[in-house]
């Protein structure tokens, strides 16, 4: 997306020091005012027209979330590295602001961005096709070693037991204290999917190991958890680029 909602919304970012792996996500989560969804989706796709009228070329993601309190959307991007935020705006951005001014921020209540680096050892390499949703995970921890010790020990014992399901891991970067610090993302082609009936990643690990090496892992995981929370978002085809 390349700072496109950071020239859109002008949202300050908290730059901090992280892994140099993996591609850098950006996330930019947007509360909609109560009853105004409609008018702001009209806003997205009038400025999402404008853009590409204009020869934007950036691509991103937009989300909507199904549960939790609010209407909420969550716009995502791609950037290969910190570079690309030094890139100047583009024309397409200044043509297309005052579309945003007018017809967009009128009808949000708050904007929250983040970032987050993608952890291409823990998870999938490849995307899954006609990714519809993506049921997302998040973890606070308090050790970040033991966190990643046991993560990378059953996602082998996945492979080892030819289970091999899409999922993308990430480490945030920076952002409030009650932000995670690491989420997982499930992808799904549609909400009939969910009805597939797949054994838990536990069985998964007690097939590879026995069920004595499953309850002292399962232990020394939730012993690292502050707190753990999940929602589904449901992809945006006619408002993502």
């Amino acid at each position: 997306m390349k700072k496109l909602m950071y020239v859109l919304f002008f949202v300050p970012m908290l730059f901090l020091a992280q892994e140099n792996k993996g591609f850098i996500l950006d996330v930019t989560e947007i509360t909609v005012k109560l009853g105004q969804d409609a008018s702001f989706v009209q806003g997205v796709k009038a400025w999402k027209e404008c853009y590409l009228e204009n020869n934007g070329d950036d691509k991103w993601n937009m989300w909507r979330r199904i549960q939790g309190e609010g209407s909420v959307y969550v716009i995502t991007g791609r950037m290969a590295n910190w570079a690309e935020f030094d890139a100047p705006p583009k024309d397409a951005n200044k043509e297309c602001y005052h579309v945003v001014m007018n017809l967009i921020m009128p009808h949000v209540e708050k904007i929250k961005s983040s970032l987050a680096r993608s952890i291409p050892d823990w998870g999938s390499s490849e995307a899954l096709a006609n990714t519809g949703l993506v049921w997302v995970t998040n973890f606070k921890v308090n050790n970040s070693t033991t966190f990643a010790e046991v993560v990378k020990d059953v996602g082998a014992a996945m492979v080892s037991q030819g289970e091999k399901r899409t999922a993308y891991w990430y480490g945030v970067i920076g952002g409030d204290p009650d932000d995670a610090d690491y989420f997982i993302s499930n992808p799904y082609e549609k909400f009939s999917d969910l009805d597939m009936d797949e054994a838990s990643v536990w069985e998964v690990y007690e097939k590879a190991h026995g069920k004595k090496k499953m309850m002292e892992t399962r232990n020394k995981f939730r012993g690292c958890l502050e707190d753990a929370w999940s929602y589904l978002y449901k992809r945006m085809a006619d408002l993502s680029n």
